[in-house]
């Protein structure tokens, strides 16, 4: 049993942790291309967030959302 828990520990510390493992020694020699990926990520949410409030602005100039207090049930 404690081989398959070491089985375990070395596929996470050696096997899928070497790319993090790269931007940990890249970040000692340049600071920018080790944050890229992080940048890049950070543009895409703000890509899908100026998208999805562009389209919120759309559907709220066509008035297509009902507002009727009696539209649900509940309520």
């Amino acid at each position: 049993m404690k081989a398959f828990f070491e089985a375990i520990a070395f596929l996470f510390e050696e096997v899928l942790f070497i790319p993090l493992n790269l931007l940990r020694q890249l970040e000692l020699t340049n600071w920018v291309f080790a944050n890229a990926f992080n940048w890049v990520f950070l543009m895409v949410g703000f890509a899908g967030l100026i998208y999805w409030l562009g389209q919120l602005k759309k559907f709220d100039a066509n008035d297509e959302e009902d507002r009727d207090s009696t539209s649900h049930s509940f309520l």
